[in-house]
């Protein structure tokens, strides 16, 4: 599961995926975050794609499940 590889240091978010899903578990939607952050939604999505491939899942539940309780949201 994800926890292991990240114990093992295989996943490694970028700044930017982490920020995306702290935007997330905040509640801003995606559009929002591309705006805060003065990216473009696709750039957001790009970001969103990416960390749900490394963290093994396939909705925003489940990765925000996964980034909490791996740590791995920023404050």
């Amino acid at each position: 599961r994800a926890d292991s590889l990240l114990k093992r240091g295989l996943i490694a978010l970028t700044e930017q995926e982490r920020l995306v899903l702290s935007f997330a578990a905040k509640g801003f939607t995606f559009d929002e975050a591309a705006s805060l952050m003065s990216i473009s939604r696709h750039t957001v999505m790009t970001y969103v794609k990416r960390s749900y491939q490394k963290l093994q899942v396939h909705s925003k539940t489940e990765a925000l499940h996964e980034a909490r309780r791996m740590g791995l949201l920023l404050d």
